[in-house]
Parts: C-alpha cells; structure tokens; sequence
C-alpha cells in the first residue's frame, strides 16, 4: 500500500550500530526492495513498473550504468534500481499547494531524504525576486525569462549549462547544441566530479576515454581486480557478473580500505542456490590506505619486470612506446616505501603477484577510490602499465574497466557534453548546422563554482541532478549559487538544490524514464549508452505524473527557440516532434553512430561503439601507440593525530539520492551522521565506540572546515583512515582540493582531525 511523505524531519541523533555483513543480496534485498516499491508505488504499478527495467522493449534503470547481457532475467534490476526506480515512478506528488505551503526557509532547513520523498513535481515553479517562495508559473513565462536574463550577459561565457548523467543521448545532443550555438562550451557535466581522471589517464595511454572490456570479456577473465569500488551498494548488478566469472575459474582480487560485504559473498536472488548459501567472490583482499594504489601496482610492476618471461615483449615491441622510461621508474620502486604508502605486508603484495603471473587475461575495475585523489590520473595511468606489460588490452577477458555511476553519463560525454571539446567535433557539429562554435574551452564543475562565486557567471542551468548536493566546500558553493541572477533546475524531484537560488529560479518539471513520451509525432523514445559502450533505446511504459510536464528534449528545443529566436536556423521544432531527427543529426555529427535508427531497430538489445585498442588494437594517441607513463609515486602524508577521510555512499543511498537512513551491510540503522574509524585509531584518539565528534578537516593555507556532531563507529577500515557519508561531508572538502589534470575534487583523501563535538 502506498504510503504518505513524511511529515517531519526523522531524527537522526542516536544510529544504532550493530556487526557489519558478509554478504550481500539475498533473501533481505527481496524484502527491502518489496517494502520501499510498495510504498511508493503500490502494489500492482511495483509489478507493472518492475517487469519492464533494463528489458529491450523497456525503459533503462535510472540508477547505475552497469551492461545487460543479451538474454535478460525477467527481474533484470538490482535492489538499489529497484528504489531509484520506485522514487522517480511515486504516486506522491508535489503541487502548487506543497509550494505555497512551504517557504524556501523552510526548504532550505529540511534533509536531503525529506526534500526527495515528497514525491514528483508536478508543474513548472518560479521564484520571483525578493519572494520567499515558489509559485506556479505557465511554461511560456518560463522560457521567457531564460531568455530575458540570457540576453541581459555581457558574454555567452557568463552563462553555465550543467548536465547530471541520467540525461538521454538525445537531450544532451539538443543541450550541447544549444549551448554552441548560443556561443559557450561552459557544459560542466557529473563525469568532472567523478571518472573525469579516468578518461583524462585513459586518453593519453590508450587514447580512448572509456572501458575497453565487455560483460563477455569478465566472464572470460582468468584474473579480475575490483580497486577503489564496492559494487554491492554503487553497481549491484556486476555481481553477477563477478559470480559468473568466478563460476568459470576466475579468481578476483579486492582492493580497499574497507571490507565490503558484497565483495565478500554475492547470494543471488535470481537462484536457488545463491538464495541460500551464496558464492564467495574475493579470493584476495588487499586492504590498502586510501590514496596508495600507485605505488601499490608501481611496486607489482617492478616485480612483473624481474620475473622472466612475465612481459609480453611483443606486445610491448609492436603496440607501445615509452617502455624505457617507464621502466627505469618502475624498477626503482622501494618496497618499505610501498608498505609505508599501503599499509599492506610483504606477503601480501607477494600472493598478489602470483595471481598476476598466474592469469593470462586480467581485468582492472575501478570507481571513485582511484579517480577522486591529488594523484587520480597518475594512478590509473599506473594501472594501465600494468595492464600493457602483459598485453592485456585488446584481447578477450581482458583490459580496462572504470565502472561508470550514473545510468548515461558516459553517453552524454560521446554526445558533446564536455567544456574542453575536440576541434573535430565542432568541425563537424558546425558543418552539420551551418554554426560557428566557440573555440575556447569552457568550465568544469570546480571552475564553474569558482565563476559564481568571483561573478564571472551569472546564469546557472542545469539538466537534471543536484549540483548543490553533489559538489564539495558546501558553504563555499551555496553562496556561490546565491550569487547568480537566475538559477534553472530541470527536474523530477525536489532537493538541496531547489533550496538554495539564486536572485531568481526556476523549476522545470520533466519527464522520468519510466513515464510514456508521446509528442506531436507519435510516441517517442531515447537512448542511453552504458559503462561499456553499448547504445540501447529507453521507452517508458507509465502515464505521466502530471499532464503539465514536458520531456528534457522538448525543453531544450523551446528554451533554444525562446532564446535564440528567428536567428537560428535550427529546427528545433522538428526536433521536438520526432526525435528519430535528433538521432538522424548525431549520426552525422558523432564518430560510430551511422545509420543510427536502423541499427537500434535491427538490435533492439543495443549495439557497440566502436572502440579501437578493443576492436583492433590500435591506439589513436599522439604517439599512434599505447603510451607507457612515468610519473613519480604520490600518496598522502597525514600528519600525527590526524586520519585520511573517505566520503562514500551508504546501502540506502544512489549518488545524493537518500532512500532511507540506514546501511544495512556495515550495521548502521536509523542514521547517516557516522564516522567509520579503526579501534586502535580510535583508542589512540580518546574517541570510544558512541562518542560523537566533529570531523574538522585542514586543508593546506590553514583554513579549516568543520562537519559536526558524528557517531563514532568503531569499524575494520584501514589503520589511518576514515569513512564518512556524502553530502553531509562535501563541506570538509576545499573547493581548491582537486586531481592534478583532471580537475576532479578530491574527496577520498581529506586529511581530518576529531574533535569532541559541541553540537550533540
């Protein structure tokens, strides 16, 4: 039955904590997915709207961008896209009433999960200037005044188009095209706070920015390493692939901070016998300190080196180029160095290499615990070293594996949402469209916030997501986002961001994945493109939450006709009514999506792009050749009476998207303001098990952040480090702290002292 938004605020004073798991899914997934899909569904839209997620005749799960295979499972989902499923597809609604009845104070006090489970917005809302609320407002007038404060910029730079990656192919294509044709690259997108560094590293050694693997590739695999991910919680779905691989003799090796349950045993719900005794998946695990991963393989590289016969010299020979250099670093790497940086023992790294010796075909995964450092890209170029001294890219069961977040944000990068654009693409994106597209790079998600703040900016859009929420130095961002003239969130639901404004806001309703498009030209459907690069269509199957709201295509199209008017010879207008014309034009514009209608209906599964260290082994980097790197090793210094923090994701929890308030893997219930903290740390620092603390963090020109009032949770991470939920601990993370090259925050490496809190 489904159930009323809470009324208040829970409280979140006392969590309660109990032992952590050791294994993930299972019969408790099954109920906790049946509880949160009845509540905000009911039960008979759970089964309507269930049946038909990550199916071909469906719609793609609005959670994670993990692949289906081929034959899908009747019940092709995951608990957690079960719940961000049931979120978008809620009967609970939000009204002019609900507005009317709530101030923007009031807004602005309440928790990220009250603010979601209102439920979906069901009519555009503006706030005037000076008003202290949002009132309803016609779609005409909304366009209008994009327009008016887009007209009123000294420069097009003046203006930021942000795009969240639950974004359609189709909808990123019209924004990016917009945004040139309006005469900006300011297109910050989600991938700048996360896997930013691994297309950065990816680029330059391979010259690809994505995956070079497929879910055939894992099952193939002899050896696959899971580093810096906790796919149980972030990407439940690659378990199964994990279980198939193991299933045929590959073994896996986990690398992390913090044991995870899901990495410890899988007990798949879709079987028998995974319901009740489950598979084990980690054969290794290295629990390494946060931000040690380089010299961790810098070290497995030296030893690949001085066993003989362990390189694959006509790989090397043949596919690469700079293996000299990067030899002579790799042979120089210190062993009580690497222990020192790792935390690891000697025995440890030492079984490790007799996987690797071991395999013939290795995979490396990874997500936010190698891509959100100083020293990101460093690292992963590290990884790909690895991976070329066995030749292990561009051969089945092997290669390069960063698991992607949301469900297309790979896709909105291959459509042009990027603020550092390729000149080939503009070329072709102004010979498409008769445009003249800027040439100078635009901002990222860091150098945006750093122009509201400094007024260099003065218009924020943004295409879905919760940017507020999302990104680091909270109280730094906030004011920068109270500085802008207009800020415009396209959205399906409220949160943080709808919250804070700038001197004028807009809320644009759309419409969700789930919900049925029908435009002027019949019923329409979009495209989505997975974490490895497979291109599928995504048709939604239930009737709009509101009749007021409109698709992100056709919000493009008519802020685009409002604000370019006449001037443009864009057909915006068709493209609205039919996007089949989108996919027309990108097939044109966009390298490996020719005749893209008639390959999406001859493959209703979806086709691969092509990818050509993958297809071909060939690498189209400056060199012509995969680049072997030399970097020096880097890892973090924390200094005596300090611990290195790790923001992360709880189990009821998708990005900022708050389901519930518990974790249920690591044992905590009914609350998110944890710290996760080694006994022996802990016993050191005076902080007992329930005490509650203030993280404060240091950043390098003295300034200090604090984040208050923590239940301190005696917990196995790593010695010297920490792990604390975000959003609540973007505020310790300076808006200066980022990834060399990559730009990206770096919030697995905050160097924190504890205090005793004041606050509970």
């Amino acid at each position: 039955m489904v159930s009323k938004p809470p009324a208040g605020d829970p409280v979140q004073d006392a969590p309660q904590v109990g032992a952590p798991q050791h294994a993930a899914a299972g019969l408790p997934a099954i109920g906790h997915t049946l509880r949160i899909a009845q509540a905000q569904m009911g039960v008979r839209r759970t089964a309507r709207t269930l049946r038909k997620v990550n199916q071909k005749d469906g719609f793609d799960c609005p959670g994670c961008a993990w692949p289906e295979g081929d034959e899908r499972h009747v019940a092709e989902f995951c608990e957690n896209g079960a719940k961000a499923v049931a979120e978008e597809a809620t009967l609970r609604r939000v009204t002019p009433a609900f507005f009317a009845a709530h101030p923007l104070s009031d807004l602005a006090d309440r928790s990220g999960y009250w603010l979601g489970q209102q439920g979906r917005i069901t009519e555009p809302a503006y706030l005037p200037e000076g008003a202290d609320r949002y009132e309803p407002v016609s779609w005409e007038r909304a366009f209008a005044i994009i327009a008016e404060e887009l007209g009123a910029l000294a420069s097009p730079d003046e203006a930021l188009f942000y795009t969240s990656g639950r974004t359609s192919n189709e909808a990123a294509f019209l924004l990016q095209l917009f945004a040139r044709e309006f005469g900006t690259n300011n297109l910050p997108d989600c991938s700048n706070m996360c896997h930013e560094s691994s297309g950065s590293a990816l680029n330059e050694t391979i010259g690809v920015g994505k995956g070079s693997v497929s879910l055939e590739d894992l099952h193939q695999a002899d050896l696959i390493i899971v580093a810096g991910q906790n796919p149980g919680t972030n990407h439940p779905r690659m378990l199964s692939a994990l279980e198939k691989a193991k299933a045929a003799g590959a073994r896996i090796i986990s690398v992390n901070p913090l044991p995870e349950a899901g990495l410890e045993r899988f007990k798949n719900p879709q079987t028998p016998r995974g319901m009740i005794s489950g598979a084990a998946l980690t054969d290794l695990f290295l629990q390494i300190r946060i931000g040690g991963d380089q010299a961790l393989f810098r070290l497995l590289n030296r030893l690949i080196l001085e066993t003989e016969g362990a390189v694959d010299e006509e790989f090397v020979r043949a596919h690469t180029h700079g293996y000299e250099d990067f030899a002579t670093a790799a042979r120089a790497a210190d062993w009580d160095e690497t222990l020192a940086a790792t935390g690891l023992d000697r025995g440890e790294i030492e079984r490790a290499l007799e996987m690797v010796l071991a395999s013939r075909r290795t995979i490396v995964c990874w997500a936010m615990g190698l891509t959100q450092h100083k020293h990101s890209v460093p690292t992963i170029r590290e990884v790909v070293n690895f991976l070329l001294l066995r030749g292990d890219i561009g051969r089945p069961g092997a290669g390069v594996c960063p698991v992607r977040g949301h469900s297309n944000v790979q896709g909105d990068r291959t459509m042009g949402i990027f603020e550092r654009p390729a000149p080939a693409f503009l070329d072709a994106l102004d010979q498409e469209f008769g445009i003249v597209s800027p040439r100078r790079h635009g901002f990222d998600v860091v150098r945006s916030i750093q122009a509201l703040r400094d007024g260099e900016a003065k218009v924020f859009f943004a295409m879905g997501g919760n940017f507020v929420g999302a990104t680091p130095d909270t109280e730094v961002t906030e004011a920068a986002m109270r500085r802008a003239r207009l800020t415009v969130h396209v959205s399906t639901k409220l949160n943080r961001s709808h919250a804070v404004t700038g001197t004028r806001a807009l809320i644009l309703p759309t419409l969700g994945r789930t919900d049925k498009d029908v435009q002027r030209g019949g019923r329409q459907f979009v495209t989505v493109e997975d974490s490895m690069g497979l291109v599928h269509a995504s048709r939604g199957n239930l009737p709009p939450a509101s009749p007021h709201l409109l698709s992100e295509p056709a919000i493009v199209a008519r802020m685009a006709r409002a604000v370019l008017g006449a001037a443009s010879a864009t057909p915006w207008e068709e493209f609205e009514r039919d996007y089949a014309t989108i996919r027309d034009r990108i097939a044109r514009v966009v390298p490996g999506f020719s005749d893209f209608n008639a390959r999406l209906a001859a493959h209703p599964g979806g086709f691969a792009l092509p990818h050509a260290p993958r297809d071909e082994r060939r690498f189209p980097t400056a060199t012509g050749k995969a680049n072997f790197t030399a970097a020096p090793v880097e890892y973090p210094v924390v200094p005596e009476g300090r611990l290195l923090l790790q923001t992360l994701r709880s189990h009821d929890q998708y990005n900022t998207t708050i389901y519930g308030l518990d974790d249920r893997y690591r044992g905590i219930r009914g609350g998110r303001r944890v710290v996760l903290v080694h006994p022996e740390d802990a016993a050191a620092l005076g902080l007992a098990d329930g005490a509650y603390t203030d993280l404060v963090s240091e950043w390098t020109d003295g300034s200090e952040r604090r984040a208050p009032g923590f239940r301190v949770v005696h917990y196995p991470t790593a010695r010297g480090c920490a792990a604390a939920y975000y959003p609540e601990t973007n505020v310790l993370v300076p808006l200066e702290s980022t990834a060399d090259v990559s730009n990206t925050p770096a919030s697995k490496s905050v160097i924190v002292r504890l205090e005793q809190s004041q606050s509970v």
